[in-house]
């Protein structure tokens, strides 16, 4: 059974890599076998985290929202094993105010800025329209592979904003809309390419994680972690498995599917 979810010889790229769970997706997939290709916007930090992978792995500067990064980066895949087996399109921005006095302010929904709707629309969904669109169809055009786009469970259920209250009660910021928007459009981006390359042999599921602990302020910590099931966040290392499991036939009959691991959060 162990041997269906054996990577050996395929060779993955991952987009965001260096990024909060990215480094553990591409720890995931070297250690179940696979070549790694490590595409982030700071090449040299690619390279050097590519370089402690127990696997041939190579670090790739790419800005996903630019078709021409992608080209070079899909024949850097090509000149180092061959075509890509496995994409995961991990690589997405989150909102962050640089004033945090304001950000209550800045971030409601009345006065959400249009540049940063239109900032997550061209990383989040744009950018991984483009990844599918040159990276995907060298896929498709091989007859095989796994794409894994990292959705949120803000995809599927809307975000509770009394969690970004703090002790006093206070609002300290709003999630903002286009989060989950985008995220929505991952699932639903998903389902359509899974449809479309189905016959192709190509297989498109969406993971979609739930909050991960990274240092955030302990009310929030405590608050997330009473409304999840298991009693707490996630760790960055908790998506490993259900990635392998995407990325290898272990799941060689699941296209077109949302692999929730949250935790429980969207249970009730």
């Amino acid at each position: 059974m162990m041997k269906e979810f054996n990577l050996n010889g395929k060779t993955a790229i991952v987009t965001g890599a260096l990024g909060l769970i990215g480094r553990h997706h591409c720890r995931a997939l070297a250690e179940a076998g696979a070549h790694v290709v490590v595409c982030d916007i700071d090449e040299e930090a690619a390279r050097d985290f590519a370089a402690t992978l127990p696997v041939r792995a190579i670090g790739c500067a790419a800005d996903i929202t630019d078709r021409k990064d992608l080209e070079n980066l899909l024949e850097r895949a090509l000149s180092f094993t061959g075509n890509p087996d496995i994409l995961v399109n991990n690589a997405a921005i989150n909102d962050k105010f640089e004033t945090p006095a304001l950000a209550a302010e800045q971030s409601r929904f009345e006065n959400y800025p249009l540049e940063l709707w239109q900032k997550s629309l061209d990383v989040n969904l744009t950018g991984m329209f483009l990844c599918c669109q040159v990276l995907g169809s060298a896929m498709a055009e091989a007859g095989s592979g796994s794409i894994i786009n990292v959705a949120s469970t803000y995809g599927v259920v809307a975000p509770d904003q009394s969690l970004y209250r703090d002790e006093a009660g206070r609002q300290t910021f709003y999630k903002s809309p286009s989060y989950p928007a985008t995220k929505a459009g991952v699932i639903g981006f998903t389902k359509f390419l899974a449809a479309y390359w189905g016959h192709r042999g190509v297989r498109v599921n969406a993971l979609s994680p739930g909050g991960v602990e990274a240092g955030q302020d302990p009310v929030f910590i405590k608050n997330y972690s009473q409304k999840t099931p298991l009693g707490r966040m996630a760790g960055a290392d908790d998506y490993r498995g259900a990635l392998v499991f995407l990325a290898s036939d272990a799941s060689r009959y699941m296209t077109g599917a949302n692999l929730i691991v949250d935790g429980g959060w969207t249970a009730w």
